[in-house]
């Protein structure tokens, strides 16, 4: 869940369609689809249909960070920065 997390927050104001989540995270549809389901139930990401851009393709899914999805990807940030040791630690 965290990489899907960081990854939507790198571009936070843009839908991204599931298929280049896939190709962005490096997840499988099967771990990719219950993650973005289960983060949509908690409120970390909004979804909606979109009409096709190409005339006979099907509507699909797009997907984006909440406000309280965000905030998290933040905190999970920062959280990651503090526990990451300095290199002066080990001079």
């Amino acid at each position: 869940m965290l990489l899907l997390l960081d990854t939507l927050a790198l571009r936070a104001q843009e839908w991204r369609h599931g298929y280049d989540l896939m190709k962005d995270t490096g997840l499988l549809s099967g771990t990719l689809y219950p993650l973005l389901m289960r983060m949509t139930e908690q409120g970390l990401v909004e979804a909606e249909w979109r009409e096709p851009e190409q005339l006979g393709r099907p509507a699909r899914h797009v997907y984006r960070l909440t406000k309280a999805g965000m905030a998290l990807a933040l905190a999970q940030a920062t959280t990651e920065v503090r526990a990451t040791p300095s290199k002066a630690a080990f001079a």
